[in-house]
């Protein structure tokens, strides 16, 4: 199995070598081939699908340097109203290139038609947006008669580019995010690295000559592929500005240490709490508990993790949520019966089995699931917790498992239930069900979270309300209009008429 694109448009973005296809990187205007290379396997079966061209620091040094010294002043020179109009244009080739790009996101992510029929169509959307990211753009104006210091004296303030946003994209959305992070940082008017996913990084290429056919400024993007491992340099590189995150937490504390001062919106882990109360509507609350737990076998930040249920329903919930884990069909996602497909490697499947090991040592007990079905194929799994305190000791609850599997207890006051939510490092989301409004005031107020869905699993879609975390799951927040403030700085300009007679105060 291979990964070739069907439509021509992408004709001059690889060539086939040995019946391999190996990829040129976009890098200021040019697709290069650097002669090293970066093997591309599948999830789905660990075949090579395409061999990615690999930068040397020299390339990047020398790209840097292009975007950092020509390209920040092109993209910057160019109308707000032409940045929207390349958008307008990427939207329209995205819809014209759909199928290459779910095949991408099928064979180079290892999701299924429909979740990758998902992403594309959401990744139009929020290309579609941009007109609303530019309304937290506008500055202000500020009269200085407000203190006697200023008096005679005004000021706009605007917001401007910081210069290089570099855009660090992760695997479990690789067409999304890299969307998403262009969008915000070139219609704010910067210019943009991204560094892609060494895991499933063809999405991202693809995407990149979108832009250069639909008009982006050719020396204002950059396509770094590096391995994660050799990133340090780039992202302490001064000709940075920003850094746009999304990733572990881990991997974002230590690109904050090395990265020095910067600007940074960083979106990071979670594994989030469901919380179900005993007037829930349980068979709602069950069906959408287990599509967070199972949603692109539970390798999403917003993917539940700790479902908690309130003792006087626990035991019909169990029975619900376990029946509907039990519809999932786990397999080939090209199979159009297949519910959930891989996961990314086989490490990650390496760590799930692990941390259920770990549980089970601990005194937890599986529900459902529980067993590895292949390298990177797993059950959705669902382990029963009685003992609190053995609970928060299991490696499930103090890290983030990037996988289809959630812990389960229950409690009897909201209270309890607020502990033991908060009592992970993470604040990501939190989804609570149930209609005692009293309850649920309680639990928006107290839940150390970035968002929470009431009635509903957590699901940050398009952005279109903003997402982020508190903790160690973020800095800042990703969503239409919301990342403007993270990849713009303020610049204030003010103006002295101190004896010009435009003003006359009764003093």
């Amino acid at each position: 199995m291979i990964f070739k694109p069907g439509s021509s448009v992408f004709a001059d973005v690889f060539q086939e070598r040995d019946g391999i296809p190996h990829y040129k990187t976009f890098v200021a205007g040019e697709w290069i081939d650097s002669g090293k290379y970066l093997e591309v396997k599948s999830p789905i079966d660990l075949s090579v699908i395409a061999r990615v061209s690999k930068l040397d620091w020299h390339h990047v040094d020398r790209t840097l340097a292009e975007v950092y010294n020509r390209g920040r002043w092109s993209v910057r020179d160019m109308p707000g109203e032409k940045r929207i109009e390349v958008l307008e244009n990427v939207a329209r080739k995205l819809e014209e290139l759909k199928e290459d790009f779910v095949w991408a996101l099928q064979i180079n992510a290892g999701k299924t038609r429909s979740q990758a029929l998902g992403e594309v169509m959401a990744t139009i959307d929020r290309v579609k947006a941009a007109h609303l990211d530019v309304r937290k753009i506008f500055g202000e104006y500020m009269p200085g008669d407000w203190d006697s210091t200023t008096v005679e004296t005004e000021a706009v303030v605007r917001r401007e580019p910081v210069g290089v946003v570099l855009a660090i994209v992760p695997f479990n959305y690789p067409l999304f995010d890299v969307a998403s992070k262009v969008v915000y940082s070139f219609v704010a008017g910067n210019a943009i690295a991204v560094k892609p996913p060494s895991a499933d990084p063809l999405p991202v290429l693809l995407f990149a000559k979108v832009l250069e056919i639909s008009g982006f400024p050719r020396d204002s993007l950059a396509v770094v592929t590096l391995p994660g491992a050799e990133s340090d340099k780039l992202v302490a590189d001064e000709r940075i500005g920003v850094i746009s995150f999304t990733g572990s937490s881990e991997t974002g504390k230590k690109v904050i240490e090395r990265a020095g001062i910067k600007q940074f919106v960083m979106e990071l882990g979670g594994g989030d709490p469901a919380i179900v109360l005993a007037d829930a509507d349980l068979a709602l609350a069950a069906e959408r508990v287990a599509a967070g737990i199972y949603g692109y076998s539970g390798q999403r930040c917003d993917a539940i993790k700790l479902v908690l249920v309130e003792e006087a329903v626990y035991e019909d919930f169990k029975a619900l949520l376990v029946k509907e884990l039990s519809k999932v069909k786990v397999g080939d996602p090209r199979d159009p019966t297949t519910t959930m497909g891989p996961l990314i490697d086989p490490n990650a499947a390496d760590f799930m089995i692990e941390a259920v090991e770990d549980a089970l040592k601990r005194g937890g007990l599986v529900l459902f699931g529980g067993k590895r079905l292949g390298p990177t194929y797993v059950e959705p799994t669902l382990i029963e917790f009685r003992d609190k305190g053995a609970l928060r000791q299991c490696t499930l609850y103090q890290r983030e498992v990037f996988a289809p599997v959630a812990l389960m207890t229950s409690f009897t006051d909201i209270d309890e239930a607020i502990e033991l939510a908060n009592g992970r490092r993470y604040g990501l989301d939190a989804a609570v069900f149930g209609e005692h409004q009293a309850k649920i005031r309680k639990l928006v107020r107290y839940l150390e979270v970035g968002a929470v869905y009431v009635n509903d699993t957590p699901r940050h879609g398009v952005g279109y309300y903003p997402y982020g975390g508190r903790k160690s799951s973020g800095v800042g927040r990703e969503g239409i209009g919301y990342s403007i403030e993270y990849v713009t700085a303020y610049k204030t300009i003010v103006y002295n008429y101190r004896g010009k007679g435009i003003w006359k105060y009764a003093l």
